[in-house]
């Protein structure tokens, strides 16, 4: 059964800009090119140290192997992770694993 993680971060105050940014242009379509569907990227409207995204996994299977296949990659060890404390509260991370409801349009 096909299941989402809800991943919450709390961004350093004044960083948002830029974490969007670079969510958008380095670290999505870095993720999507490994198979990853990512299904939603969100930003707080009022809180500026709200950011939100979805991705899509169709079993616990194909989550162990896209993790794999980005976690444990060169180029995410070395060009993004590094980064990645200079815009996030790294200790302020939620993941939530949903599923869709029977009449969810997100089946």
């Amino acid at each position: 059964m096909a299941f989402y993680e809800l991943r919450q971060y709390k961004v350093h105050p004044g960083k948002m800009a830029e974490w969007v940014e670079i969510m958008e242009k380095e670290i999505i379509p870095f993720q999507m090119s490994k198979g990853m569907v990512i299904t939603g990227s969100y930003r707080g409207e009022k809180d500026d140290t709200v950011y939100v995204w979805l991705r899509r996994f169709e079993s616990e299977a194909q989550r162990e192997q896209l993790y794999k296949d980005v976690y444990e990659s060169d180029h995410w060890k070395t060009k993004i992770a590094p980064r990645v404390p200079e815009y996030l509260d790294r200790s302020a991370i939620v993941v939530t694993r949903i599923v869709p409801t029977p009449k969810s349009t997100a089946q």
